[in-house]
């Protein structure tokens, strides 16, 4: 069973972006949560998030 949050760390190895871009694409985009004092990425929302990011670009 996979997880359905994913923590800073989580999220910046699985977009494989450092950890600032990370931070801030978290505290911008509709992909994560905050609990408390920590962020959190939805696993499902980012995998949608970026699937749309990706249909963006044209090449």
């Amino acid at each position: 069973m996979e997880k359905a949050l994913l923590s800073v760390t989580e999220t910046q190895e699985y977009l494989g972006l450092g950890l600032t871009k990370t931070r801030e694409l978290m505290r911008k985009e509709a992909f994560s949560c905050r609990i408390g004092n920590r962020w959190y990425s939805n696993r499902l929302l980012l995998e949608k998030w970026l699937n749309e990011q990706c249909k963006k670009v044209k090449i």
